[in-house]
């Protein structure tokens, strides 16, 4: 964060004008072991940044993006499907989210739909036509710069 106080700051100001928003899950994730990074979001960013994914649209969309996983136990490796089905990882959900809310996801993930041992957010996006980014194609499609 000290490197590139900038980036921190538009990340925070973006979340203040309510343009990104993350889940619930995420956030239990980060909050695993906390560090200067969870510190910096208590800091930073709205009490209401982290959108709740315990929602009826969202439930609804959890259970076809679980049918469509399954679907795939061919191709995926049990691992990979059980890690992506995790109740407590935040992929699934995050796809879920976005395919409710019609919205976009940010990630440095690559699609590599031949990967066998773990499930890509961009792969899981693809099937419920869930747009996604990087961190960078969202800063140029929101127009901003810093």
């Amino acid at each position: 964060m000290d490197i590139a106080p900038g980036f921190w700051e538009k990340v925070s100001q973006l979340a203040a004008d309510g343009k990104i928003i993350s889940i619930d899950k995420v956030k239990a994730e980060l909050y695993t072991n906390p560090d200067s990074l969870t510190q910096w979001i208590d800091d930073n960013l709205p009490a209401d940044f982290f959108k709740e994914t315990d929602t009826q649209i969202v439930l609804t969309t959890y259970g076809h993006v679980c049918a469509w996983a399954a679907s795939r136990s061919a191709h995926y490796s049990p691992g990979a499907l059980a890690t992506f089905l995790e109740a407590d990882e935040a992929d699934a959900w995050l796809v879920c989210y976005a395919a409710a809310h019609q919205l976009t996801i940010v990630t440095h993930e690559v699609s590599n739909p031949a990967r066998k041992s773990s499930i890509k957010i961009p792969d899981a996006c693809q099937p419920f036509n869930v747009p996604y980014l990087t961190t960078i194609e969202m800063f140029r499609a929101l127009g901003e710069t810093f």
